[in-house]
Parts: structure tokens; C-alpha cells; sequence
């Protein structure tokens, strides 16, 4: 059952939402319900924007997104970030009470947003691009599954009124990982697994459209 402040949400901001950034969602059959194991929606990473767009474009759950601590201290914009379910985190090191959090909401059954490469990459092929082993982690100590989800606007970057369009993978179970606790590097391994995957979605998605 969805929350009463999700169900909110959805009313007063996703539609003005939707409609100022165009967001368009592609199969949204593949999006856990509630009922469902606890899981992490990952995507790559473009614009300041990017934790709105999955939110709008997802429908059974709220994905909850750290967010710099310095924005809850700015009027309307910390009413209008925690109404989207972030919560803060201190980006000037390692945020262990926010990290605590995030795997406590995961086991709780909440939905969490983490982009695996860590900050945007504004205008380039997100293949290149660096992964973080945070991911990996918090994966790994929740036991979580993933909804990997691509996000595809026009060159890459984000401009009002321009499209998004935000496409929504099979979600990967957290057996598919094969963890290993006795092996090294194995938080970075899965963060790049599920990278890997984002991006097999996007390239799959723009061969597509170039043979229409």
C-alpha cells in the first residue's frame, strides 16, 4: 500500500513536475511493488535533476536520495526536498550516520536512490565515466536487490522543456552478485556490475531509436 505522503506527492508535485521537465517513463511493468524485497534504484547520473525525474517516473514506491545537508537549510527547497523523500548527508567526508541510515531504510522495506557513479557527468557517454564502491556497499550490507534505470534526454543534458525519457530495467536480485566476503574489491566489483547494465540499457536503447 502506497504511503498517504507519496500518494500526496504524486498529487500536488508529479503532474506540474512532469510537465515542466516532459518526463516520459518506459516500462514501468519491470518496478517492484511495495510487497517486494527491499531494493536500490540506480541510474546514470546527469543533472542536479536526475532524483526527480526517478521519482516521477516511479509509481509503486518513493525512491528516498541523500542530499547535501546544505540544502535543508535553504527555505522552500528543504520543504520541497524532504517532500521527495531525501534526507541529508554531509558531502564534505564519509557521512557514517547517513550511510546507517540508508541500509536501516533499506532493511525497513524503503525504497533508496543511489547514482553509482557518485556526482553527475554532464554531456558525456556514461560508459567512460567513474564508479564509486558506495553502491557495492550499502548493496552488499542490506542484502538489497536493484532496479538498474536509464535516463536519456537530448546530448546528455538536461535544459526546461527539453524531454527525458526514463526507461526502467528487470531488477537484479542480489544473488545474482555472488558475493564473496572473503574476496577483495568486491563492493567496486558489484557498483561496476550494475554500471554495466545501465549502460547495456542505454546503448541498447539508442541503437534502437537510430533504426527507426
Amino acid at each position: 500500500m502506497k504511503s498517504k505522503a507519496y500518494i500526496g506527492i504524486k498529487k500536488w508535485l508529479a503532474r506540474p513536475i512532469a510537465f515542466l521537465f516532459r518526463i516520459h517513463s518506459h516500462d514501468s511493468e519491470n518496478e517492484p511493488c511495495e510487497e517486494d524485497d527491499p531494493y536500490i534504484i540506480c541510474a546514470n547520473h546527469t543533472s542536479n535533476a536526475d532524483p526527480v525525474f526517478l521519482c516521477v517516473a516511479t509509481d509503486l514506491q518513493q525512491p528516498h536520495f541523500m542530499a547535501k545537508k546544505e540544502l535543508f537549510k535553504v527555505p522552500i527547497v528543504n520543504k520541497l526536498v524532504g517532500a521527495l523523500g531525501a534526507y541529508p548527508v554531509d558531502r564534505g567526508g564519509a557521512d557514517v550516520a547517513a550511510i546507517r541510515k540508508t541500509i536501516k531504510m533499506l532493511k525497513e522495506g524503503k525504497c533508496i536512490g543511489i547514482f553509482p557513479q557518485g556526482h553527475r557527468y554532464k554531456g558525456v557517454d556514461p560508459r567512460g565515466t567513474d564508479v564509486k564502491n558506495g553502491l557495492g556497499m550499502i548493496a552488499v550490507r542490506a542484502e538489497a536487490n536493484i532496479l538498474p534505470c536509464y535516463i536519456k534526454m537530448k546530448k546528455r543534458r538536461w535544459a526546461p522543456f527539453r524531454r527525458v525519457d526514463v526507461y526502467i530495467g528487470n531488477p537484479i536480485k542480489f544473488e545474482e552478485f555472488n558475493y564473496d566476503p572473503e574476496a577483495t574489491g568486491e563492493y567496486m566489483r558489484i557498483s561496476r556490475y550494475v554500471f554495466d547494465r545501465i549502460c547495456d540499457m542505454g546503448e541498447e536503447i539508442e541503437k534502437n531509436e537510430n533504426q527507426r
